[in-house]
């Protein structure tokens, strides 16, 4: 048991690392006016004109269907809902981490040379630690595993290709290094027709609001 949560702490380590190097998230406030009990809440819809006839526009939901699972087993059918927690915590995090590359690589590409780059990224590396270790501690093995690959199912670079765009070929073959000594890979590619069918179809379901 001391040894699973040692692999479990180094491999967010190992995770960690990689999220340094891959930008900073801007926080995106939602401001709200106060209403009073007098006053009406107003909803735009989208129009088109069909025909001559102006209707309103609303694009509803993609609904998925698929083929009813067969679980073999109940330790199956187990691996499956905990597969679909797992999903709906990982998932956010790896959007997020390809809102900060566009947004960092569209910031760095504004420096005028190399050393104002390497001296943003410095300041990146600290924002992000401070950001995402409490978030990193909270995941588990399978979890930080997961993490990995839908960060290349979203960004379609592996966490490897990450740090070596941003950190240099050294680093980044260092870090994979480092990570497979404890059973994870920064080079692990999502699947989507293959190995991580399953893990497709719960994506598709939780973004659409069937899970």
């Amino acid at each position: 048991m001391m040894y699973f949560c040692s692999m479990n702490t180094r491999l967010n380590i190992v995770i960690l690392i990689m999220f340094l190097f891959i930008g900073s998230l801007k926080c995106l406030a939602q401001q709200q006016s106060p209403q009073t009990g007098a006053q009406k809440s107003i909803y735009l819809t989208p129009m088109c004109v069909y025909e001559g006839d102006t209707i309103p526009y609303v694009k509803l939901p993609t609904v998925y269907i698929f083929k009813p699972l067969k679980f073999k087993n109940k330790r199956d059918m187990n691996n499956y809902y905990k597969l679909i927690r797992d999903v709906k915590k990982v998932l956010p995090i790896s959007k997020e981490v390809n809102r900060a590359i566009i947004e960092t690589y569209e910031y760095m590409m504004t420096l005028p040379n190399e050393k104002a780059r390497q001296k943003h990224m410095k300041a990146v590396e600290k924002s992000m630690k401070e950001q995402y270790t409490p978030r990193m501690k909270k995941l588990t093995f399978a979890q930080g595993k997961l993490l990995i690959k839908l960060v290349d199912r979203q960004t379609n670079s592996t966490g490897y290709e990450l740090v070596k765009a941003f950190m240099g070929p050294f680093k980044a073959g260092f870090y994979q290094t480092f990570a497979a000594l404890f059973g994870a890979s920064l080079k692990k590619q999502y699947d989507p027709t293959g190995d991580d069918a399953l893990t497709e179809r719960v994506i598709l379901m939780v973004e659409s609001g069937q899970l």
